[in-house]
């Protein structure tokens, strides 16, 4: 047996039992190179500022943990204790007052009134209680999913900016590439996972701190409920809607209605209308402005909204970096694919 052919085989062995070993993490991993490549150019000013590659990893790491996953952990304990305290008179006067709405609604809302009338009849406020406990549970058990996925994530993470380089030399060397298509690979990457990365935590931030500020002033905790607009906002289309939606229904229940108007009427004119429609492609274009130059070619917007939406769907929560790295990385091979292709073209005409 020749010597290239049995490296070859120890080689496949090897990577087999590698996936078995690490099966349990490769999202995890995934999701921290993902990352860190959205965030180089963080890595790198701390990099220069502080002149030590540790330090400026650990400061990544850092700010990762405080900006991301911080929020996100706060707002599924809190959710958790909450839906195991929940009370099932709140669920009782809410499903009173939405059957009398129902059942006696205004003039102009009366055609609504044969399409819920027979599903009111199957609502049972137990069975509701039960399920909303269940439901808890399982957020429960999810939420320590997460904070433990987190953890390694922010570890990976680390290891991943710390040990870039030498891991992108590495992959050069292994792959064969050509020092351009290698660049030109990463580059392309790296400038898409920022733009998607940065709008994500802009936009969810100022959202969710529209709404939180307008909420704390009703009485309720406007952190809490900042930080779950600002990720609710993440889903198209009804992202706010899941949000808004509840307080009003509530706020009609416990009969404060100003209040209730008020919240529909700030959620869908000042953050649906005004921040989502117009505020929120300009804190888009100003990303794209900032970090898509030295040539690098900008993705369509509409192509990388698609590529969250399709990462959502197919991944759930960690879709929103995995769809659009996956999208970017298909286009960049095209690219590559192209630029040989014209190269093979020019070479026959010589």
């Amino acid at each position: 047996m020749r010597t290239q052919y049995f490296i070859a085989i120890l080689f496949g062995v090897a990577l087999y039992w590698m996936y078995l070993l690490y099966a349990p993490f490769l999202m995890v991993i995934t999701i921290a190179a993902l990352l860190s490549i959205s965030t180089s150019n963080i890595q790198d000013y701390f990099e220069k500022k502080f002149n030590s590659k540790m330090a400026a990893a650990l400061l990544s790491s850092l700010l990762l943990a405080i900006l991301f996953f911080a929020p996100l952990s706060y707002f599924l304990t809190n959710l958790t204790i909450k839906l195991n305290h929940l009370n099932p008179d709140t669920l009782k006067n809410v499903e009173m007052y939405v059957k009398h709405f129902i059942e006696n609604p205004p003039e102009y809302l009366r055609f609504v009134k044969p399409y819920f009338a027979d599903s009111l009849k199957d609502i049972n406020i137990n069975a509701l209680t039960a399920h909303s406990l269940d439901i808890a549970g399982k957020i429960g058990a999810f939420s320590a999913g997460f904070v433990k996925n987190a953890v390694l994530v922010i570890v990976f993470y680390f290891f991943a900016n710390y040990n870039s380089a030498s891991m992108v030399d590495f992959l050069k060397r292994i792959v064969q590439m050509s020092v351009e298509d290698a660049q030109l690979l990463i580059r392309e990457l790296s400038v898409v996972m920022s733009v998607v990365f940065y709008s994500i935590i802009a936009t969810a931030m100022f959202e969710g701190a529209l709404f939180g500020i307008a909420i704390s002033f009703m009485g309720y905790n406007g952190l809490l409920f900042g930080i779950m607009y600002g990720f609710a906002s993440l889903i198209p289309v009804v992202g706010g809607v899941l949000m808004w939606l509840p307080f009003m229904i509530y706020e009609f229940s416990i009969g404060h209605n100003s209040n209730a108007i008020f919240i529909a009427l700030y959620s869908v004119v000042v953050i649906s209308i005004v921040a989502d429609t117009f505020v929120k492609p300009l804190i888009i274009r100003e990303i794209n402005q900032k970090i898509h130059k030295n040539g690098v070619t900008k993705m369509n917007e509409l192509v990388i909204f698609f590529a969250i939406i399709a990462g959502l769907t197919t991944f759930g929560f960690w879709g929103m970096i995995l769809g659009p790295a996956i999208t970017a990385f298909f286009l960049t091979i095209l690219k590559l694919f192209e630029a040989r292709s014209r190269e093979y073209e020019l070479e026959k005409e010589c």
